[in-house]
């Protein structure tokens, strides 16, 4: 038997083209984002919402112009009317229809307080029922309705969009009216750390105050709309650590499933495994090396050694050395020279040793990219987890605001800053810290139930593909659906290209902009009732374990003398 609903839906679909063609010679122009095309297999476009819009509007022909009069008017009002009165009278019926039924749909929960996130028809994703940035949470607020969403971020958010004006009329408060116990700048893990730690523990009040439109950070992730596929926003965020107390701490957001990371790069045409092993050296050097024993011999022949005046071992100076001592001239000259300089636009030796020393070198056939102890991925995704550790009615949270436009209005006892420390300090004229930041090309690969490449991260540190001799000018192409074993007919992977200027990633750590941390370092010292915390107001590079631990441990300093609730 037929759906009612679907008899609806045709029924109005035949009127709507009927009232169309009468009048298809008369065109309004509507200014809107249409959908990629899907005759194509592959389908390419920028992330950013503002690329995203600019680049589609541009391929579309010039708009034909229409000499409006009375009569044209008519015509064009007329049959718009007739449309919206049918189109309205079966949205109602429609919307009765599904208040009713009991299919497995995703809704919108009736109650703006509470915040859950439910598995789509699959079981596979995860879909958010309520949107950050939007009421949905009940105390998240979003101050512009004017922000620079992409078609593809709110995607998964669709539903609580349309409920945005429904919510709205539950809270009109003005949030910079009420006075908090914590005013904390940013949604990222360390202001959500914070703000969470503070209303558990205390039973204080925070009000976050985020510029973009999401929370969550750089680690904020949503469902594609293409693929069904659930992706990061700002690349790919493994978790790991080896922190105890950080790995019984985020237990209490979400559900983890067990991941170990494995990269491999693409180097004179042949994949191998990243970091470098035994298998990397066999492939690279048609060797055939087999125990951890003949590995540490290839090693020791190829490591420089360097030495000071007096003739004794000295400890690298520069992440040149770092890479010579530990893999030798030629991996250096194949994977980490190449590599650094796409990344951060300088060479090793321009930049401090603690770049490469992040990167590890195996005597084994461990492909693993992280040797800590927990090593998983939140099956909800990340957004989910930040939506929990700020649901708390005591932590309110205002999207698409910039702190500067509203400090004046604050009313907090104490200030959390957790944005970039040089613009905190602006108006001192100083230069600004150097930061590295990334773009993301983003590519659907149509009929594509399998993968595009042999694992979710492929690295390229080479400049010009050994196989057909064309410029390869990105750094590495990250493919989601390898995570959280998601399943879909098609597949998504982003490109990535590290540049300068955009949202700040990573500090780059060379002498001239360590000095001059320093002096911005003095000046928040001096900065009274405000403590600053976080990658961005430290200039430090923080994977998301050191990021929390940092917030939980600078909690608990400064909260060591306050009665716990």
């Amino acid at each position: 038997a037929k759906s009612p609903v679907a008899v609806s839906i045709a029924t109005l679909l035949l009127l709507a083209s009927h009232i169309i063609s009468q009048y298809s010679s008369e065109i309004i122009q509507i200014e809107s984002i249409p959908m990629l095309p899907t005759s194509s297999k592959f389908k390419s476009s920028p992330s950013t919402p503002v690329q995203m819009r600019q680049d589609l509007r541009n391929s579309l022909s010039p708009p034909r112009t229409t000499n409006w009069n009375n009569t044209t008017i008519f015509h064009v009002v007329r049959p718009i009317t007739t449309l919206g009165l049918i189109i309205g009278a079966g949205w109602i019926s429609l919307m009765t229809r599904l208040s009713s039924d009991s299919s497995p749909l995703i809704r919108v929960p009736s109650s703006s307080s509470s915040l859950e996130f439910k598995s789509d028809l699959s079981g596979k994703n995860i879909v958010p029922s309520s949107s950050p940035g939007l009421r949905g949470l009940g105390s998240i607020q979003r101050m512009n309705t004017e922000a620079t969403n992409s078609q593809q971020t709110h995607s998964a958010h669709q539903q609580s969009n349309n409920n945005d004006s429904n919510n709205n009329d539950n809270d009109n408060d003005d949030p910079f009216a009420k006075k908090y116990d914590n005013c904390i700048v940013g949604a990222g893990l360390s202001g959500s750390v914070i703000a969470e730690q503070y209303a558990t523990n205390l039973g204080q009040t925070s009000l976050v105050i985020e510029k973009r439109h999401h929370i969550g950070g750089n680690c904020y992730d949503y469902v594609d709309a293409d693929t069904n596929i659930l992706v990061n926003l700002f690349g790919a965020h493994l978790f790991h650590t080896r922190h105890e107390r950080v790995w019984e701490y985020v237990q209490k957001f979400a559900e983890w499933v067990p991941y170990e990371h494995k990269v491999l790069g693409k180097v004179n045409g042949k994949i191998v495994p990243i970091p470098v092993n035994i298998d990397t050296v066999n492939a690279l050097f048609d060797l055939d090396i087999r125990t951890t024993e003949e590995m540490d011999v290839w090693l020791k022949k190829e490591q420089v050694e360097f030495k000071d005046d007096d003739g004794n071992t000295r400890d690298p100076l520069n992440s040149e050395e770092v890479a010579l001592t530990r893999v030798g001239q030629r991996l250096y000259d194949l994977i980490f020279k190449p590599y650094t300089f796409k990344q951060w636009a300088k060479y090793p030796a321009e930049l401090g040793q603690e770049v490469l020393s992040r990167i590890p070198v195996r005597n084994d056939r461990d492909g693993r990219y992280f040797s800590d102890p927990h090593q998983a991925l939140p099956k909800g995704g990340y957004t989910s987890i930040f939506e929990r550790m700020l649901e708390d009615p005591k932590i309110t949270v205002v999207t698409n605001t910039d702190y500067f436009e509203v400090k004046d209005r604050l009313k907090c006892d104490r200030v959390y800053y957790t944005g970039p420390i040089d613009s905190y300090f602006a108006d001192l004229g100083w230069p600004k810290l150097e930061y590295r930041s990334l773009s993301f090309e983003r590519v659907v690969r149509e009929d594509t139930p399998g993968y595009f490449q042999e694992a979710a991260v492929v690295n390229h540190p080479q400049n010009v593909d050994a196989e057909s001799g064309k410029e390869v000018n990105y750094t590495r192409i990250v493919e989601y659906k390898h995570m959280l074993n998601q399943t879909s007919d098609s597949t998504i992977y982003f490109i990535e290209r590290s540049k300068d200027g955009g949202e700040p990633y990573y500090p780059v750590p060379n002498k001239e902009n360590k000095d001059l941390y320093k002096r911005y370092q003095e000046m928040a010292e001096k900065e009274e009732g405000v403590t600053f915390v976080g990658r961005l107001a430290n200039y430090k590079y923080f994977n998301m374990d050191d990021a929390i631990l940092n917030a939980l441990e600078l909690f608990d300093e400064d909260t060591k003398d306050m009665a716990k609730r």
